[in-house]
């Protein structure tokens, strides 16, 4: 199918023709007719798969054609609005139809008086847009189509109440459209609520929770080695642009500052940066003068770059959504990504959850290092000199050693361990399958003799 085919105003058409487009996506080609139709909708895709233009031409096509004076679109965050916003704004813009972005952070006037004086379209996060409504100074702002983009996101952003209670506000002659990449119980009921008759339209397969065009692979690594690994990473990986994310604000600075000193090319988003400065970051990391962005998942929820080649994880995500919303940035629009996670031996079980309830084929890897054993190869040998145990025959051995030096001794036996394991050790940062299982076992002991402990002090 082409876009010529929809029979859009030739103001809309034009402006299709100027972004380049050709050929509808599946959500794109799923959605157009049934909006275009007048019917609420709710539909089911991954974030990078076209919804804008999904919503929006059809949208756009029915203010060029005069058949609705007003829509309105609201999104989780200020930078999903802002592209939203601009989008919209390029494919209209030969029809001469006027966008807003409303949002927090920034005064009121500008942007009530922009809706008094009569944009068509308004692209808003919930809680400005709350407050507006609730304080009677948008009142004039009567939208016939009203579209809810990424709606999980905002269920888990708390913004559902803000949500329900701005309903209260619009007219029920209405068009509703809902776009969300899941559908927990929260969104159903919601949709339930808002939406009439809603035509359902799902460009996700059945049991899919990640994009099978992304190569998902782990380290398993020592705590210790997580630094090194990501630069290891950046300096062996071809990335084009790449996202780092990090559970903790303070984590995101001090990696940020780690890889500035070292040389890249990187920048920290998180929630305590004034508006101002999350967009320069933003707009830098947009235009590639930023190829590295290290942010946390709320900072990056709302995020949509082009051309992000790899997403690591520095830290495992919390749950198995944030696993899948996290490299969803990667992998769009039928490019390949790369996501790969990082994970202790603590933390393998928590990834196993992951992998089994998204259903990821994630892939073990190590990374090559230099010659020589390196401090978490030391470590490891260790802890493997530790747990051996000791022969029968050797306090007889140590009769044969004579009057050596125990300490000449001892080194002698390390040096001959070392010489026997660096080949498989070396300094590359990961663990192989064969380590892991080890660690394993031997961290799997050593839960079930502490549990054993605690419950033999509870019964003293």
């Amino acid at each position: 199918m082409k876009f010529n085919e929809f029979d859009f105003h030739r103001d809309i058409a034009k402006g299709v023709k100027i972004a380049g487009f050709r050929e509808p996506s599946p959500i794109q080609e799923m959605a157009i007719p049934i909006i275009s139709n007048g019917s609420d909708m709710v539909g089911q895709a991954h974030t990078g798969t076209g919804k804008t233009a999904a919503f929006g031409l059809p949208m756009l096509d029915k203010l060029a054609k005069g058949e609705i004076d007003r829509a309105l679109v609201i999104t989780p965050t200020r930078e999903l609005a802002t592209q939203v916003s601009d989008e919209l704004y390029h494919l209209g813009r030969f029809a001469g139809i006027r966008t807003l972005t409303v949002y927090g952070g920034v005064g009121y006037g500008r942007q009530i008086a922009l809706i008094h004086k009569g944009v068509q379209v308004v692209v808003a996060t919930p809680g400005r847009l709350k407050d507006l409504y609730k304080k009677g100074k948008i009142d004039v702002f009567n939208p016939e189509i009203v579209v809810l983009d990424e709606a999980d996101e905002m269920l888990d952003m708390g913004f559902l109440e803000e949500i329900k209670e701005i309903f209260e506000y619009i007219p029920q002659n209405r068009q509703t459209l809902l776009f969300s990449a899941t559908m927990p119980e929260p969104i159903k009921d919601l949709a339930n609520d808002i939406l009439y008759e809603p035509e359902f339209i799902s460009v996700i397969g059945e049991g899919e929770t990640t994009n099978n065009v992304i190569d998902q692979r782990y380290y398993v690594i020592n705590e210790s080695q997580r630094d090194e690994a990501i630069v290891k990473l950046l300096e062996t990986e071809e990335t084009n642009k790449c996202i780092i994310f990090c559970r903790m604000k303070r984590e995101v600075d001090r990696l940020a500052e780690h890889l500035q000193a070292m040389g890249f090319n990187a920048a920290g988003l998180h929630g305590d940066l004034e508006q101002q400065d999350r967009e320069v970051v933003i707009k830098a990391y947009r235009r590639s003068e930023t190829k590295i962005m290290v942010a946390t998942d709320v900072a990056a929820r709302g995020l949509d770059v082009k051309n992000v080649t790899h997403v690591f994880n520095y830290h495992i995500p919390f749950d198995p959504q944030s696993y899948v919303h996290r490299i969803g940035r990667t992998g769009r629009a039928g490019k390949s990504g790369q996501a790969i996670t990082l994970v202790t031996t603590e933390e393998f079980r928590e990834l196993q959850r992951i992998q089994k309830e998204v259903g990821a084929d994630m892939q073990l890897a190590t990374i090559k290092g230099g010659e020589g054993i390196d401090e978490s190869g030391m470590e490891y040998l260790a802890e493997k000199i530790k747990d051996i145990n000791i022969h029968t025959d050797a306090p007889k051995m140590l009769e044969y050693m004579g009057e050596i030096d125990k300490n000449i001794l001892l080194e002698k036996l390390i040096s001959r361990l070392i010489k026997d394991e660096e080949h498989h050790i070396g300094s590359k940062i990961g663990f192989d399958q064969s380590q892991v299982d080890i660690m394993m076992n031997g961290y799997i002991s050593e839960k079930k003799a502490t549990r054993n402990n605690n419950r033999r002090k509870k019964r003293r």
